[in-house]
């Protein structure tokens, strides 16, 4: 299963995403965006599962991630 960064542009937002994912079954954490990947805040949402799902779901709640970032079915 593909693992999935969601930049955030506040990690407020960070927060509340991961804690809508969550109440939808979604394994899900927020962490640090990679320099090398930084877009926004510097905070992401990692998450294995269906992106379009996850970001029809996020949407839904007024948050639009600002990327999406694959990391491959391995998480790197």
């Amino acid at each position: 299963m593909a693992t999935y960064l969601l930049t955030t542009a506040s990690i407020t937002l960070a927060n509340k995403a991961c804690d809508i994912l969550k109440s939808n079954g979604y394994a899900c954490a927020v962490e640090r965006t990679p320099k090398n990947l930084a877009s926004g805040c510097g905070y992401s949402v990692r998450l294995k599962g269906n992106i379009e799902y996850a970001v029809s779901l996020l949407e839904s709640n007024g948050i639009t991630p600002k990327d999406i970032i694959s990391q491959g079915e391995d998480g790197g």
